[in-house]
């Protein structure tokens, strides 16, 4: 996500809100050190950024009953912080933050209050099959767009973009 990152346009995109599991303190690192390096080069003077942390819906090897109960607890975070920011772009990976905040963006959206275009990237370490989140991204057509980086899952997934390796 940071190397994509680094080629936008930093300007077009401001203010920037970097969300991360509550889990993950080394993503929310490695964005300030981005956000740092942007502050220190003259054609991004003033841009602002913040760091926010949500519930993760489902941790890595839990099980599926009691991610339900994790996800309902996401979702009323992921609410909360949506009306606090009404992001106009939501750009996410596949970790278990991004559905809660996904789902949320698609249900403003149903109900006529169209505040984020979603774009989702599937990790690069996901050569034959996509992650649960965009498994269910896709297959509920809740991303605007749906970005993969390997050939293969463009064939199998053909609503996805294929965009190349972005590392």
């Amino acid at each position: 996500m940071i190397n994509l990152l680094l080629v936008l346009r930093k300007e077009r995109f401001t203010p920037r809100f970097y969300i991360a599991a509550a889990t993950d303190n080394m993503s929310l690192q490695k964005a300030r050190v981005l956000e740092n390096s942007l502050a220190d080069s003259s054609e991004t003077k003033g841009l602002s950024a913040e760091f926010m942390q949500i519930y993760r819906s489902r941790e890595v090897g839990q099980s599926y009953v009691t991610s339900v109960w994790t996800t309902l607890v996401a979702m009323a975070h992921a609410l909360w912080l949506m009306i606090k920011i009404r992001p106009q772009v939501v750009l996410c990976n596949g970790p278990g933050t991004c559905i809660p905040l996904c789902v949320i963006a698609f249900f403003f959206k149903v109900i006529g209050i169209r505040w984020s275009s979603i774009f989702y990237v599937e990790s690069i370490a996901r050569v034959k099959r996509l992650s649960l989140s965009g498994l269910l991204l896709y297959k509920l057509r809740i991303a605007d767009q749906f970005f993969v980086q390997w050939p293969q899952l463009q064939r199998k997934y053909p609503r996805a973009h294929y965009v190349g390796c972005l590392m």
